[in-house]
């Protein structure tokens, strides 16, 4: 993941980008769905963006964070998809633009954790490679089979 010359990465622009698509979509709901679906819209996309921020800047437990993040952005989708069944959106297309936003948003979030996941993987096998070749190395010089070919040239140790 790279980040773009503010600092963050492109995931973090994309949540924010989705942030105001739903904000100004919610503008336009009636007030029944602003205070009742609309809230729970803002809640999720705001917890989207900042678990974007946390994933990005808390190295240390970035994994625990991405994970958090791909769990948020389907619950997201879920309100999203509620609030086009109560016909909250003013149009279809408006729906479109912020479902089309949020599965976007869900493929970024998905391969950050598959790259990250590979990541650990990847070094997680590597030091047990190395220490696989390192025994089996150790093994061959002193283990059974080295000493009974010593002990047959007559080179006890």
């Amino acid at each position: 993941m790279t980040a773009n010359r503010n600092g963050l990465p492109e995931i973090a622009r994309k949540a924010e980008s989705l942030a105001v698509a739903i904000e100004n979509a919610v503008k336009g709901f009636a007030r029944y769905n602003k205070y009742a679906i609309g809230a729970n819209l803002r809640t999720a996309v705001m917890l989207v963006v900042q678990l974007c921020n946390r994933a990005w800047r808390d190295r240390s437990r970035q994994i625990h964070w991405v994970n958090e993040l791909v769990w948020a952005i389907d619950e997201l989708k879920v309100v999203v998809q509620l609030a086009k069944q109560l016909h909250a959106f003013k149009s279809f297309n408006q729906f479109e633009v912020i479902v089309r936003a949020a599965d976007d948003l869900g493929r970024c979030a998905g391969g950050w954790k598959r790259a990250l996941h590979d990541k650990s993987q990847n070094s997680a096998v590597s030091q047990q490679e190395r220490a696989q070749i390192l025994s089996d190395r150790y093994a061959s010089q002193s283990g059974p089979k080295h000493r009974q070919h010593c002990a047959t040239q007559g080179d006890v140790q």
